[in-house]
């Protein structure tokens, strides 16, 4: 198959959740899965497969990408989708942390990526689903080092903006910049393929300090924070798209590290680019056409995963997807 439909991959992980995967993959709720790597070819950090996707021959989808990267990526694209799905479902509010850049993990960690993310909200629960992100206001180096010091969960999530979301809404997370995601908040999660966090607070939520600072030590570590306010300029970080068929969801801020579209098929057919993309399904049902006439039904919670060698691709029926990618393949 050109286009493959890809089961559910919950790696365990240390906050609670998982409900919402399972209510929209129609699936017994994982405990502790609160996370689903989609079309994975990254691990969880400092391990070896955990977090990997598996194709239904067995291998993991990174090895054949690795063995054929022109059929899967196309020409001059290298080996690597330097693309990580996930379905996320924050079962509680995750802890305010931060992820480091491309140059910071490079001279720290000796990884090719940072972790620029971004969010793309499907559900919410609960009387007021938020998300955390971005200091209000500048803050210098000491006073953020003492609110880690001391573990003052206060101080953490009241310098950060405290933003309310809803189904629909786009939140880009360059970065260095602080964030939390607040209970209740289902997301469709697109990133670069590394699991590299640095937790501001991990009293608990982990068994100790050293697993917060990646073993780098707190002051080495923070070095990687965005410090600046974001209070004037949330709309840099936070946007509403407009309903349409075929939606650009985070704009030319995130064309460096991915690209995402909001599918709304309502009648005709929509024609797609050839391209490596990873394919989520929202609602509805309907079906996948490749360039070679070679068709995936499609149905709420598939997961599947397209190859550039499927050729122009259509999606009809009456269904909403969001369509992820790696920087310039998918286009608004």
């Amino acid at each position: 198959m050109k286009a493959i439909r890809l089961p559910a991959n919950q790696p365990p992980r240390f906050y609670r959740g998982g409900a919402a995967i399972a209510a929209l993959r129609g699936t017994e709720p994982v405990e502790y899965g609160p996370e689903d790597w989609v079309a994975s070819c990254t691990t969880l950090y400092g391990e070896t497969v955990a977090g990997l996707s598996a194709l239904p021959d067995g291998r993991w989808l990174r090895d054949a990408v690795r063995a054929d990267p022109e059929h899967w990526l196309g020409p001059g694209r290298g080996a690597d989708p330097a693309l990580l799905v996930k379905l996320l479902d924050a079962g509680q509010r995750l802890p305010v942390h931060c992820h480091p850049s491309d140059g910071f993990a490079k001279a720290h960690l000796d990884s090719r990526y940072g972790k620029t993310e971004a969010w793309i909200v499907v559900g919410t629960t609960g009387p007021s689903p938020t998300v955390h992100i971005g200091f209000r206001e500048d803050r210098d180096e000491g006073t953020v080092a003492d609110w880690v010091a001391a573990q003052d969960t206060g101080a953490l999530l009241g310098a950060l903006n405290e933003v309310a979301v809803r189904p629909g809404d786009a939140v880009f997370v360059p970065a260095g910049v602080p964030h939390a995601i607040g209970a209740g908040v289902f997301i469709v999660e697109l990133q670069q393929p590394t699991d590299l966090s640095i937790m501001l607070e991990w009293k608990g939520f982990l068994d100790s300090e050293a697993a917060g600072h990646l073993g780098l030590g707190y002051p080495a570590a923070l070095g990687c924070v965005d410090r600046s306010g974001y209070a004037g300029r949330l709309d840099e970080l936070v946007r509403r798209p407009d309903g349409g068929e075929v939606v650009d969801l985070f704009g030319p801020a995130a064309e460096g590290f991915f690209r995402a579209q909001r599918l709304a098929i309502r009648s005709a057919e929509v024609e797609l680019e050839p391209g490596y993309a990873v394919l989520v399904v929202l609602s509805g049902a309907g079906q996948l056409t490749t360039g070679d006439g070679e068709m995936l039904a499609l149905a709420k919670g598939d997961t599947v995963v397209v190859p550039y060698a499927a050729g122009s691709t259509t999606i009809g029926g009456e269904l909403v997807a969001i369509r992820c990618a790696p920087p310039g393949v998918a286009g608004g």
